[in-house]
């Protein structure tokens, strides 16, 4: 079976990995710092400020950006169920805005019409790897008096008009789980270019400290290990070449699927996507993934229901979302991470084509 995902990690990280634990220093430490610098420096941010995992970052970011009890956040529901989870984690409510069919991600036009004297922040999620329009977002934002928090969690390396996503809003939070663009086992990062949030999400990660026992605020133990960081550092130096491997596997793809007429992930000019997954839309997407489980090719829906309609969150529910209701029936995310080879990819385009004929 051709995976949908795959970590790939090697000598590198195992060797970083044991040489933090023969140094007895586990907790956050150098090797969480020296990731945070790299980190910073790939995203184009000022500050990073890592953490336990991506849900942590989101909650760090939000907390940062001043999100308390009675708030709004308008955000998508066609996502990752840690995207309002975090919201509701600081006491306020997700706001759902319905979705760019043509980029999954939230629809500027429809956020606009959802403010109220509530809303405090609007969260777009970069979706697949693909940003949000981010410029559109700020503008409203900019309006409205009210904070751009981005959900970067799939987007590592992700640029409009050359700028890194992760550097447009107030904050913004980053995931390093094992099937993201690169991983440190679990973890998250928060970043930002402001001074001010970044002192503030510091003191969030770390119990409220300044100092040992000097406790300013109630904060949270959301502290990466020196063992995740050792990870992260060996990873960053790959990602850009993973990067460029994702993209590539994606021409292909959009190149031979293209010629059996298939709809390919939509990029908009000016913007870097970095394929955390390759999405395409697929009528009776069901049958399809079976058939191509039966020809061995892994698939994986994301998402298959939205969060205005999933469990716990759907007392959130004030309306529906059509645009993100056709695509949570529509959706499915081929192969396209870097261990894939020439012949898998081959496999891929052909399996799909078959499977859709």
């Amino acid at each position: 079976m051709i995976p949908a995902a795959k970590p790939l990690l090697g000598d590198d990280e195992a060797r970083a990995v044991s040489e933090v634990i023969k140094s007895g220093m586990l907790a956050q430490g150098k090797k969480v710092a020296e990731f945070e610098e790299g980190f910073g420096k790939f995203i184009g941010a000022k500050h990073t400020i890592a953490v336990g995992n991506g849900t942590q970052a989101l909650h760090v970011a939000l907390l940062a950006a001043g999100v308390m009890p009675g708030d709004e956040v308008i955000t998508t529901a066609f996502s990752f169920l840690a995207s309002s989870t975090s919201i509701v984690h600081c006491g306020a409510k997700p706001v759902f805005a319905d979705i760019d069919p043509k980029t999954f991600n939230i629809d500027p036009d429809d956020a606009r019409k959802l403010i109220t004297k509530k809303t405090r922040a609007i969260m777009p999620v970069h979706l697949f790897g693909l940003s949000s329009d981010v410029k559109e977002l700020q503008k409203i934002c900019g309006e409205n008096n009210i904070a751009m928090v981005e959900d970067a969690c799939q987007s590592h390396g992700a640029r409009v008009g050359g700028k890194g996503v992760g550097t447009f809003g107030i904050s913004s939070a980053f995931s390093f789980y094992p099937t993201k663009n690169i991983t440190t086992g679990e973890g998250g990062a928060v970043t930002t270019m402001d001074d001010k949030t970044a002192e503030l999400c510091r003191l969030i990660r770390n119990q409220g400290q300044v100092s040992r026992y000097n406790c300013v605020m109630i904060g949270y133990n959301y502290r990466m290990t020196d063992i995740g960081g050792a990870i992260g550092i060996e990873q960053l130096k790959k990602l850009p070449g993973w990067t460029e491997t994702r993209i590539k596997n994606a021409a292909y793809l959009d190149r031979e699927l293209g010629k059996a007429g298939i709809g390919v992930p939509y990029v908009p000019k000016g913007y870097k996507h970095v394929y955390h997954q390759y999405t395409i839309r697929v009528k009776g997407r069901d049958a399809v993934q079976k058939k191509l489980a039966d020809m061995g090719v892994g698939t994986g829906v994301y998402y298959p229901q939205g969060l205005h309609e999933l469990g716990p969150l759907a007392k959130y529910r004030t309306r529906k979302l059509p645009k993100t209701e056709k695509a949570c029936k529509e959706v499915l995310a081929l192969p396209v991470h870097p261990a894939l080879s020439k012949a898998d990819l081959e496999t891929v385009a052909k399996s799909v084509a078959e499977a859709m004929a």
